[in-house]
Order: structure tokens, then C-alpha cells, then sequence
């Protein structure tokens, strides 16, 4: 049970006589935070769809790769992704550079790759 403090009197208020403020709801804080971030589905859309840019990016020649300015790291999971074999790791591999995805900006590769694979 939630008690609010308009209901608790200590006796002490003061001359103006000011009421104590409500105690809110939990449920009423959850919903003002669920309306300000996407949903579950959203961010599992958007990370799948820059799992799918990196997998792309398998693709290119490590000539095409370095005009991209790709970060380091990134850089050298996609190589790495490039030289598997594996099914199983390759899969592994592309769930890793989804991850190091989510960690740029994905417009100016995408714009990148566009004029790289359309010459």
C-alpha cells in the first residue's frame, strides 16, 4: 500500500499552512519514461538493421574498407568476418560488429557504401 503524505499530519506545518506534496504513483513515473524511449521491437529493429550494415560492409575489399574511415576496431572485426569460414562463428562474428555498430553514427557509412558499390 503507498501512502500518501497529504494523508500524514505531524502536527508541525507551518503558519502558511502549506500542504506536504503527494507522493506519485510508480506506475504514473513508468509511463512518462516508457513515452520518452522506443520500444523494445524498435531498438531490436534498429540494432538488426545495423547488424545488417555491418554484414555489408563483409562485403567490400580491404581497399574499399579503408576509403570508408571505418573506426579501428570495427575495421578489424569486419576483416575478421571476411576470413571465417565457420557458419556458427561467422554468425558470431556479425552479432559482434551489430554491437560495435550501435556504437557510431551509421549515416556517413551508409552514404559511403552507396557511393562506393554505385561508381
Amino acid at each position: 500500500m503507498v501512502r500518501r503524505t497529504d494523508d500524514i499530519s505531524d502536527g508541525n506545518e507551518d503558519e502558511a499552512g502549506s500542504q506536504p506534496t503527494p507522493v506519485h504513483d510508480a506506475a504514473e513515473a513508468d509511463s512518462a519514461d516508457a513515452s520518452a524511449r522506443p520500444s523494445r521491437s524498435a531498438r531490436k529493429r534498429y540494432a538488426i538493421a545495423l547488424q545488417k550494415l555491418g554484414v555489408r560492409l563483409t562485403r567490400l575489399t580491404a581497399v574499399q574498407l579503408d576509403t570508408l574511415g571505418l573506426p579501428e576496431e570495427l575495421l578489424t572485426a569486419v576483416l575478421e568476418a571476411q576470413r571465417l569460414h565457420s557458419r556458427a562463428a561467422l554468425a558470431r562474428q556479425q552479432q559482434y560488429i551489430g554491437r560495435l555498430m550501435r556504437q557510431v553514427d551509421p549515416g556517413p557509412i551508409e552514404r559511403a557504401l552507396d557511393v562506393t558499390l554505385h561508381r
